[in-house]
């Protein structure tokens, strides 16, 4: 599952698959709450609703889009805050979350970082094999965030848990912080 967090528009999209294989396309939508409600009252509808479609759809991992600097303060803090509902729904519930960039998730996607709306929404429609693109870009945004944990955060799992478990077998004195010097151990005839 994907989240697009926002405070007004919220993008949920969910999509079925491994890497190397077709992708599907299981849900798709966009979570609203008015401009004009208080922040407790916005706050509390998402946390419902994405509730509620993480308990439908029972999402492996979870990838939200994470906050990058922008000019305007208030809307840096209501992402932020729609994007911690999200988090918080998957972590009430067992679900692995990681935060993705944009210009990483851009890059899985298209291959560019610097890829623009239109070039994600085109590779989302091919990828999912749909007739017509996505719309809003909040939804095509969810579900490239969907496509690229599910292209990435596997693999990114194993590393971790490869690297975890190899650390924990090297003795202590062959760890790369513990080693001396090379030359030191061979100038010394070790």
């Amino acid at each position: 599952m994907g989240v697009d967090p926002g405070l007004t528009r919220c993008g949920v999209g969910v999509v079925e698959g491994v890497p190397g294989r077709p992708l599907t396309l299981i849900g798709v939508t966009v979570v609203r709450t008015p401009a004009t409600d208080r922040l407790d009252a916005r706050l509390t509808a998402l946390d419902e609703q994405i509730g509620a479609l993480v308990d439908q759809y029972q999402p492996e991992a979870l990838a939200v889009e994470r906050v990058f600097s922008q000019h305007n303060v208030r809307t840096v803090m209501g992402t932020a805050q729609a994007g911690a509902v999200a988090i918080l729904a998957a972590g009430r519930r067992g679900i692995p979350v990681t935060l993705r960039t944009p210009s990483e998730v851009k890059a899985a996607i298209t291959g560019s970082g610097r890829a623009d709306k239109a070039q994600i929404t085109a590779m989302i429609s091919r990828l999912l094999r749909l007739s017509a693109p996505v719309k809003p870009p909040d939804a095509a945004d969810a579900l490239a965030l969907a496509i690229t944990e599910i292209w990435r955060g596997g693999a990114e799992a194993r590393i971790a848990a490869a690297m975890s478990s190899s650390s924990s077998q090297v003795p202590l004195a062959n760890r790369p912080q513990n080693r001396r010097n090379r030359k030191e151990d061979v100038e010394a005839g070790r």
